[in-house]
């Protein structure tokens, strides 16, 4: 049909005339699509419990969200099997834009861990928008034997093996991100894995394990007290609320980025008109004084993105943590 158009557009008297008369009428109903985008409840899927910073930071944004569209933005929680079953149905639902997912580091870390999960985390879903970062930390107890990120990496070589670093739980994303460091940096430490990050909390500065990396939000209190010693930031650029500390990345592991995103994304094939309508409207969102002073106050930096950066960002997180889950020989499958 499109080639029979070329050839009538191109042979006809007043041919380029038409086309451009077909071309605004074929434009029309794709404008009037994202004009009277939502007609209806948008759903903003939460892969965990109510209670979790992924829901908080949801709720905060469907409020905003519902004053810019005129319509209702809702949570919906769907947890299970480390935020794959809310995954999984978001992949399924209609590409209308009114089913949306909130996703956050465990969306590319349990893409990494399971291999036969009922979706692609790339193929399967349309990137809408980057919201936010938060800020991560490194943290040791107050009599550790190094005082910097540089000192520890030279007490780790000199006793290969012997560091016990804490995780909030095995295949979580402090597990991840510590393995992704450590093999950047060719060191050989052991693992101790606790059930809840309070427990690995308080085992760290008792000393009973040597270092955790973990959320600015968990560890600066304890810092703050003196409880803890803070090694470095985690994130590849220094914190805006901590300029004077220095990263990871700047004390002798170049490239290393443990960062914590939030951010939004639909099923696949989402209209163009309606994903630009929707990240157009979140950019603004995030950016909005109070959003950002309640970011700020959480240890978070409010980004807003475009769709293409926001994918361009889970691509590289996925081949990032599963080269880290291949290197480190983590299986949670078996």
């Amino acid at each position: 049909m499109l080639h029979k158009l070329h050839r009538s557009c191109s042979s006809r008297p007043g041919g380029i005339r038409l086309c451009v008369l077909i071309g605004i009428a074929a434009a029309v109903p794709v404008m009037a699509l994202a004009q009277n985008f939502p007609n209806r409840p948008v759903t903003l899927v939460v892969p965990y419990g109510p209670g979790a910073s992924t829901d908080i930071e949801t709720r905060m944004y469907a409020q905003k969200l519902t004053d810019s569209f005129g319509q209702p933005f809702v949570t919906d929680y769907k947890p299970g099997a480390g935020s794959t079953l809310g995954a999984a149905y978001v992949a399924k639902s209609a590409p209308d834009g009114h089913t949306l997912l909130s996703v956050g580091a465990a969306f590319s870390t349990s893409a990494a861990l399971y291999t036969n999960l009922p979706y692609d985390p790339i193929k399967g879903f349309t990137p809408v928008s980057l919201m936010s970062q938060r800020i991560s930390i490194i943290v040791t107890h107050p009599k550790a034997e190094f005082r910097s990120i540089s000192e520890y990496l030279a007490y780790a070589r000199a006793h290969p093996g012997k560091i016990n670093v804490a995780t909030a739980g095995a295949g979580g994303t402090g597990h991840l991100n510590s393995a992704v460091f450590h093999n950047m940096a060719n060191l050989k430490v052991a693992y101790v894995h606790y059930k809840a990050a309070a427990t690995s909390m308080t085992d760290l500065m008792a000393g009973r394990v040597d270092i955790i990396f973990t959320a600015a939000t968990s560890g600066m209190p304890h810092v703050k007290t003196g409880k803890l010693r803070l090694l470095a930031v985690g994130n590849i650029e220094r914190s805006p609320q901590m300029p004077d500390i220095p990263t990871a990345a700047e004390q002798g592991v170049p490239g290393y980025d443990f960062s914590s995103i939030f951010g939004f994304v639909g099923p696949a094939a989402i209209p163009p008109a309606i994903l630009d309508r929707l990240s157009g409207e979140m950019a603004k969102v995030v950016k909005l004084p109070d959003v950002a002073r309640r970011l700020e106050a959480d240890g978070g930096v409010g980004v807003g993105s475009t769709p293409a950066r926001f994918r361009e960002l889970l691509i590289a997180d996925l081949a990032r943590y599963r080269k880290a889950v291949q290197e480190s020989n983590i299986n949670l499958e078996e």
